[in-house]
């Protein structure tokens, strides 16, 4: 079987084509800048890359541009030979805790919820409903980043706050980035020959939006984001968690609107807002190497934080087998791993440094004397959205 696993933005369409169950990459791409001048495609086919740039007035041109080009390079011979389409939706609410065939009542649902997720949710849609105009005989999937955190449990995902807010208005923990969460923990229990159902593993989701996960037998039982991606541990630009009455406090000091500061949280903080000079572990770095004890400090809070959340959830679950990196900054930023694991020591960690000299692949980084076994496990996304669509698609 061959299945697209489609991620659609506000202006752009991420995608990749597998062969089932193979899981193998057929070819890879974006459309980007949809709607916007300068619009064009780029694929990864075969080792190279292919660009055009041509004008793309909105999704629906998108997709029709997209499937011609896979004949026009000989990847299919004809769009009927695409068997599934598998669509990455952020945010499910309480409504679903598993991928879905998408039907037209999955499709208010998923609309109902969109105030959970407005920047996400109508962007995802508009994806879903270009690839049904194009082609209305394929069965299309939905994946969603919140399921796989529908197994937390009410002292995990209820906030204390008066309870008619979560019974009125949804507010209460979701989590995200589940579905790199499930292909990591699930992944794990293969590399360690282990049941999924006798593994306890958490996983370090680091990139510049960043969240960890408790694994327990297969299921999330907590994760570090909440209501939206702004809470856990700091990001690139995002604060992690804070002391709620400092919004109302930096209002009145510097007269700005709540969605003002809101924003600032969102887009100006994390290692940009206290390094003072980059969203980008890698600048961070580099400038911290000559002495710039400012971007030091941003890395170190982060892994602070990190490792509080890893502590928390290994009283949570008892016992922890593995705690796995991964995405951008979990799987390129060495150093980060090893001050991460040296705060670790009280549990039994030990990173092998040798084997930590590692970037993007999969690699055990602890020393074999180690009481949990550390991973570098690069996410693969776009492969559980294939999984799941082609389980669905039977």
């Amino acid at each position: 079987m061959k299945i697209i696993a489609v991620n659609a933005g506000s202006s752009s369409l991420k995608f990749q084509l597998l062969k089932m169950p193979e899981e193998t990459v057929l070819i890879s791409g974006v459309v980007e800048r949809i709607g916007i001048e300068g619009s064009g495609i780029e694929f990864d086919l075969n080792g190279g890359t292919i660009e055009e740039k041509i004008s793309i007035n909105d999704h629906a041109e998108a997709v029709t541009l997209l499937l011609e080009k896979l004949i026009d390079l000989e990847v299919l011979n004809s769009i009927d030979e695409i068997d599934g389409v598998g669509h990455r939706v952020v945010h499910g609410g309480e409504k679903f805790s598993d991928s879905v065939v998408i039907t037209d009542d999955v499709i208010e649902t998923i609309e109902a919820v969109s105030d959970l997720a407005p920047l996400h949710n109508p962007a995802n849609l508009t994806g879903i409903k270009a690839f049904q105009k194009a082609l209305p005989n394929i069965k299309g999937v939905a994946v969603f980043d919140t399921a796989f955190h529908q197994s937390m449990g009410p002292d995990e995902y209820l906030y204390a706050v008066p309870y008619k807010w979560y019974k009125k208005y949804g507010v209460r923990k979701y989590g995200f980035h589940g579905t790199s969460h499930k292909y990591v923990s699930q992944r794990v229990a293969k590399l360690l020959n282990k049941p999924l159902e006798d593994l306890n593993t958490i996983v370090l989701h680091l990139g510049n939006g960043a969240s960890i996960c408790a694994v327990e037998g297969g299921k999330s039982v907590d994760t570090s984001m909440g209501f939206t991606p702004l809470a856990g541990i700091p990001m690139g630009t995002r604060s992690g968690d804070i002391d709620p009455a400092i919004i109302e406090f930096i209002c009145e000091k510097e007269d700005k609107t709540v969605s003002e500061v809101t924003n600032m949280l969102n887009k100006e903080s994390g290692y940009l807002g206290l390094s003072t000079k980059s969203s980008d572990s890698r600048d961070l770095w580099n400038a911290a190497h000559k002495g710039d004890k400012q971007s030091l400090q941003a890395i170190k809070k982060q892994v602070k934080m990190i490792s509080d959340y890893i502590a928390a959830y290994y009283v949570t679950m008892g016992s922890v087998d593995a705690i796995c990196f991964t995405a951008g900054v979990g799987e390129n930023a060495i150093l980060t791993r090893q001050l991460i694991a040296k705060r670790l020591k009280p549990l039994g960690v030990e990173i092998d440094l040798m084997r930590n000299q590692v970037r993007r692949q999969e690699q055990l980084i602890s020393t074999d004397e180690s009481d949990i076994a550390l991973f570098l496990l690069p996410t693969n996304e776009e492969v559980m959205i294939a999984r799941d669509t082609l389980r669905l698609s039977k």
